[in-house]
């Protein structure tokens, strides 16, 4: 099953994603019911993350993502977006969560746009 989301910031504007439950259906199923979800954001490296209602435990959980990759952090029970390293990446090229993330999706179009989202931004995830 795939959901188009809507990701919200005065920073950016709005950004379409799109969800599924291909990876991570159980962490899909309460995220979608979560939603509509606001919070703070926060970077870390080429990423920005935000705590979510949701607590879910790894499930087929990844230690390295895609460019425009969204996943769900469990230990910070936060919703993750990747663009570009961060500082747990080992080389240039790759893209490194802190931890284990388990992929509900992904960004539709350029992901680089969230590079202008600071810490402390408020953000809106919602369906569409």
């Amino acid at each position: 099953m795939r959901i188009k989301i809507r990701i919200i910031s005065n920073a950016i504007g709005s950004v379409e994603a799109e969800l599924t439950d291909e990876y991570s259906p159980n962490t899909f199923k309460e995220l979608i019911k979560a939603l509509p979800i606001e919070s703070i954001a926060r970077r870390w490296g080429d990423e920005v993350y935000f705590e979510i209602p949701v607590y879910v435990p790894e499930e087929n959980a990844v230690e390295v993502v895609e460019k425009g990759t969204i996943a769900y952090w469990p230990p910070g029970n936060s919703l993750c977006i990747f663009w570009g390293p961060t500082p747990a990446s080992r080389k240039p090229s790759e893209i490194r969560p802190a931890s284990s993330v388990n992929i509900v999706g992904k960004v539709l179009g350029d992901p680089t746009i969230f590079s202008a989202i600071k810490s402390g931004d408020k953000i809106r995830v919602e369906k569409i």
